[in-house]
């Protein structure tokens, strides 16, 4: 058991979290470590070396070899939820952290190797999804005038850009490999389904259509799969992705096409919220939990 911090209560029960990687070809599941506390939403380095995941507010990073953790160092920004991404050259990240003023979430990077925290989005709330593979655009789901669509911004900051404009939900925006495609989903159906768009939020095409709701497409790096969390219809509103439930990764070709399921699970929110496909796109890391007595 790894023990960073006291644990955090979920749901008034202690949770132990379980970091896993699966084959994506064989279906091997395979146990990297348990924690005694909430863990989420790994995200693989791009040498291959470590695992990201945040914690009570924090981010860290997880050895793959010595299966140690280490905090980074974040500065003020240590109310990270669980939206968090990686530059392309993994130099820095940015984190949706909920500041202090008001409590929403708005993006921030900061270098990977720690340091201090760059406030993107002034507008809020925002929650960061994708980094475009040229390092220059930041995609995030965000909440303006009561409604949640797609947005871009420059990775410095800037201007944002309005790409989705329909009713209801638009969530968990990332760029394919190529950067021509934003992947996302959308409840504008009835059900959460994956969606694709072109990066400039044109030609938005439904790329899912089973009766679960469907949520956070990841894209591998080799661009040939989309792995994606499943609830089942009915276990869940389909605006809403919560912890604790039974759910499915799947992965489907990025073609389009028919889905396999890949792991069957106890989880859900914070399992997959980000990108975690391993850099030979040959194996990917989620979470899943246990609720203690």
């Amino acid at each position: 058991m790894n023990t960073l911090k006291e644990p955090r209560k979920v749901e008034g029960r202690n949770v132990i979290s379980i970091l896993e990687t699966v084959d994506v070809y064989s279906g091997e599941r395979s146990v990297l470590a348990e924690f005694d506390y909430l863990i989420e939403a790994p995200n693989w380095t791009c040498d291959g070396k470590h695992l990201v995941y945040n914690s009570l507010g924090s981010l860290y990073t997880f050895d793959l070899t010595t299966g140690e953790s280490a905090a980074i160092e974040s500065g003020y920004a240590i109310q990270c939820n669980n939206d968090h991404v990686l530059s392309p050259d993994n130099s820095h990240v940015a984190v949706s952290h909920h500041t202090y003023e008001d409590g929403q979430s708005r993006i921030y990077t900061f270098p990977l190797q720690g340091g201090h925290p760059v406030l993107i989005t002034p507008m809020a709330p925002s929650y960061l999804h994708g980094w475009s593979p040229d390092g220059n655009t930041l995609a995030y789901c965000a909440e303006r005038n009561g409604e949640y669509d797609i947005y871009t911004i420059p990775v410095n900051g800037g201007i944002e850009t309005q790409l989705t404009d329909t009713t209801g939900l638009n969530d968990g925006p990332e760029y394919s490999p190529d950067g021509k495609h934003i992947w996302f989903n959308s409840v504008r159906t009835g059900l959460m389904q994956v969606w694709r768009m072109n990066a400039d939020g044109s030609e938005q095409v439904q790329m899912t259509f089973d009766e679960n709701n469907n949520w956070f497409p990841h894209v591998s790096p080799n661009g040939e799969l989309v792995a994606y969390i499943a609830y089942r219809k009915g276990d869940v509103a389909p605006g809403d992705h919560p912890a604790n439930k039974n759910v499915e990764i799947r992965v489907m070709p990025s073609s389009g096409g028919e889905f396999r399921t890949l792991v069957k699970l106890f989880g859900g929110q914070g399992t997959i919220n980000v990108n975690s496909w391993s850099p030979d796109s040959r194996q990917f890391a989620f979470v899943s939990y246990k609720l203690k007595e």
